[in-house]
Order: structure tokens, then sequence, then C-alpha cells
């Protein structure tokens, strides 16, 4: 899924709004309420990447149903959330909007979101179409509250230059082993590429830790409960599991040794000098110092692909699958996004049939052939593949994983979201500034999320 998709911080601003229920509450029959008059559908979304391909999604469905005209509005993520929120708090939301697992319960749990699944089951929509798992996201109690639009996993993007300065094969980069006892290999080529202001790299005995010019790896600490962009799919990776079921599972398991294991992990990499302090880092994001040659490695979405293997980008980049864990597996999480219907529209079955065209071949194909992200439906990610493959991009590490059994898996989806996510984040946060031990600090982090649910 794409740009940012990671609920982060921003995903907070929504308890804002989490009491407030929206004009209707949805579900029922469908129901028809232009009676054919001429409707514009308020479309909302957050990437500018995907702007043109969903303009050309909208041409085309208004030459379809020519008394349907779709207005899209872009904004950029943290302002997106910010603006959906008051929207909604003030009945006034966009018909449709672009929505995230993270903060879809938010919503189902304010009415503010329409089941579609009447719509699904009327206009006979093949779920299977969709890659495995993404379809059962968005229900809950039997009711369906999205389609799958696009998937996303992650990889370890590098600067090529970067790697042959210091004579590393891309070969070494596909074989990658990672555990939270010393780093693996992976551990090995963050150090090597690690160089200080005078050039010696993190393996030499006379590296400065305190003057470093390039870093060799790049972490994400806005990541609110999930990780999704790198301490989330390395924890996987060393055993642990999120919570007891998921979706909608009730008891969270932040107090496992392995997930504290791999937050102290990531904890000596700042204390080697490898990784940037946390209250030093720079506020332009991993993206932008990447671009700026300041880093050298980053865990990142496949969102990502144009930002680093685009014509524009600053750098020689490639990517990388993530390192084999401790069990000897791979792990990365596979999310996906969705199109929510907001319960209080006035043009429910005219933003069904734009919601049903998004989630159709006749959309993701087009999406699929911008080569921005991967739809949702198989067929379309192929095409996908083969548009980047086109560009001369290797996309595999992205790719692979999908075609791996046991090689993804889920991020959580439950209630509560927003606290959790401001719980987890601010503890794991103290441990990268050394405020607290991982294992204490998660310990009662893991006390406070599951109280809520009690």
């Amino acid at each position: 899924m794409n740009t940012t998709k990671r609920a982060g911080a921003a995903l907070l601003s929504l308890a804002l709004a989490g009491t407030l229920a929206a004009c209707g509450s949805g579900g029922g029959e469908p129901r028809d309420d232009a009676a054919g008059g001429n409707v514009t559908i308020d479309y909302w979304l957050w990437d500018d990447n995907q702007q043109a391909s969903y303009q050309a999604c909208a041409d085309a469905f208004h030459t379809a149903n020519p008394n349907i005209t779709v207005k899209i509005t872009q904004t950029a993520w943290a302002q997106y959330w910010q603006n959906l929120t008051t929207q909604l708090a003030a009945g006034q939301a966009p018909d449709v909007w672009t929505d995230h697992v993270s903060y879809y319960p938010q919503f189902v749990g304010s009415g503010q979101i329409l089941d579609i699944q009447p719509y699904v089951t009327r206009d006979k929509v093949d779920l299977a179409q969709y890659q495995d798992g993404l379809a059962d996201l968005w229900v809950k109690d039997g009711k369906r509250f999205g389609l799958p639009k696009d998937w996303d996993t992650e990889a370890l993007v590098y600067n090529s230059a970067m790697l042959a300065d210091q004579g590393i094969k891309a070969d070494e980069m596909a074989n990658l082993t990672w555990n939270p006892a010393d780093g693996g290999s992976l551990q090995q080529v963050i150090a090597k590429l690690t160089v200080d202001e005078k050039g010696h790299n993190g393996l030499d005995p006379a590296f400065d830790k305190n003057h470093v010019k390039v870093y060799g790896f790049l972490p994400e600490w806005a990541d609110g409960s999930q990780g999704q962009n790198g301490w989330g799919d390395l924890a996987v990776a060393n055993g642990w599991t999120y919570l007891d079921k998921n979706p909608w599972g009730t008891h969270y398991r932040y107090d496992d040794p392995k997930l504290a294991q791999t937050i102290d992990w990531y904890r000596q990499l700042i204390d080697k000098g490898y990784a940037p302090k946390f209250d030093k880092q720079s506020t332009l994001g991993r993206d932008a110092v990447m671009a700026a040659g300041k880093g050298a490695t980053t865990f990142a979405g496949s969102w990502t692909i144009n930002t680093y293997l685009g014509p524009d980008a600053e750098q020689k980049f490639a990517l990388a699958p993530m390192p084999v864990g401790p069990a000897g597996v791979r792990k990365t999480a596979i999310n996906g996004l969705s199109d929510a219907i907001f319960a209080g529209t006035p043009h429910q079955e005219e933003a069904w049939k734009w919601v049903k065209f998004l989630g159709s071949a006749d959309c993701q194909d087009i999406v699929a052939g911008n080569a921005a992200v991967f739809p949702a439906i198989k067929t379309a990610g192929d095409k996908a593949a083969a548009a980047h493959e086109a560009k001369g991009r290797d996309v595999h590490a992205y790719l692979d994983p999908t075609k791996t059994p046991g090689g993804t898996f889920l991020l959580p989806i439950t209630d509560h979201g927003n606290e959790v996510s401001q719980i987890v984040q601010d503890a794991i946060q103290s441990v990268i500034l050394g405020q607290a031990g991982a294992a204490d600090a998660l310990k009662k982090a893991n006390d406070q999320v599951n109280a809520l649910f009690t």
C-alpha cells in the first residue's frame, strides 16, 4: 500500500472524533438516492504518486456512468487524517475515502462507515480475485467495510554506490541473515556501510561513532504500535506475534521477550554509531536522508518504489529481500488499502458504483500499467510487476514474499487502535532515547494496552 501507509502518530488524532457518530449508521438494504440525476462523488486520497492513476480511473468511470462525476482531492498523509477527522466530526465527510486498516476500526465503532456487504451480495462481487487474505481485513461481525484496492510488503533498500565503495556484492544482500544477539550478516553489512568523517567504516578500530558521515542504517521510529517499516518485521521473524488472534484480537503480547530482544538490537545500533540517535535524527524523513546520501540502507514499503527506483531518484538504489530470521524464514508485513463509503453520504448507490469500480480489474489494470503500486487483484498485480520490469526495475524483493508460504503476516486490526498506537510508540521511543529498558517499558505498555479490552 502506498506512500506512508503506516498509521504512526497521526492515528492518534482519530480519538477526537471517535465518540461522534456520523449522520447515518449504514447497513440494511442497498438504496438508490439519486433517482437518475447527475451526481458528484467526492473522493479523497493521500498519495500524490497515485493521483494520476485514479484520475484515469475516474475518467473511465465517468465515461461508463455519464451521470456520475468523481472529484478527487489529494492531501499529504498527516493532513489527510486531520482533515478527515474534522469532516467526520461535522458529519460532512467525503462520499468515499481511501482507508487504512489502522483507522477503520475507529470508523466502524463510531458508525461513520457504510457496510457494503448487501451491495457485494447483490452484485455478486468475486472476492476470490484478490490477493489472499486482503478481503477478510475489512470484515467484522458479518459486515464488510471495503474492497481491497492494493497491497504492500517490505524490503531492504540500499545505496548501490555505497555498497560498491565497501566491496559488498549484491549477492550478499540477497542472502542476509539476522538475529537479535549479534545482528547476523545484516549487522556486519550495516557496520561496513557506516562511515565516519575520516573515511573509517564501522568495522575499523579507528571508527569514530561521534562523527559519522554516512549511517549504515536508518530506522523508523514513528511507526505506531505496528513497526511495519522495520521492528515489527524483525520481531515476527524472531518468533513474536502481536496478539492472540488477528483480526479483532483482544490480548496483545508486547511483553514477549522476543520483541524486547528486537528493540534492544535496534538500540545497540545507535550505541555503536551505526544508526542516528533518535533525538538527533533529521526531521526530513528517511527517504530524504537516503536521497541526500546520508544513509546507506533502510527498510521501506513497496509504495516507495518510485521514490527509490524512479527516474527522479537522486542516488542509485536497489532492493534486497528482508533478512532471514532466527527461525530460518524471511518475514514481511503485508498490508492493503480499501475505499470507504461515508455512512452519511446522500449518494450511497453512486458511491458504491465508484467503490466497486475501484475494486475491479477495469480500474486496477489502469493502476497496474502506471507501475505505482501493486493492485489487490492477482492478475493486476502481475501486470504491475511486468510494468516495473519494462522500466528496468527489479522489484522481486517485494513480490516474492507473496508467493512464499508463510512469507507474509498481517498487521494487527483491533479496537482501540489509536490508544494502542500511542502507548506502544511512546514506550519504544523511551527505550530508544535511553530512558527505560525494553523489557520493563514493553511490559508496562502491554499492561496498559490490554487494560483497554477489559
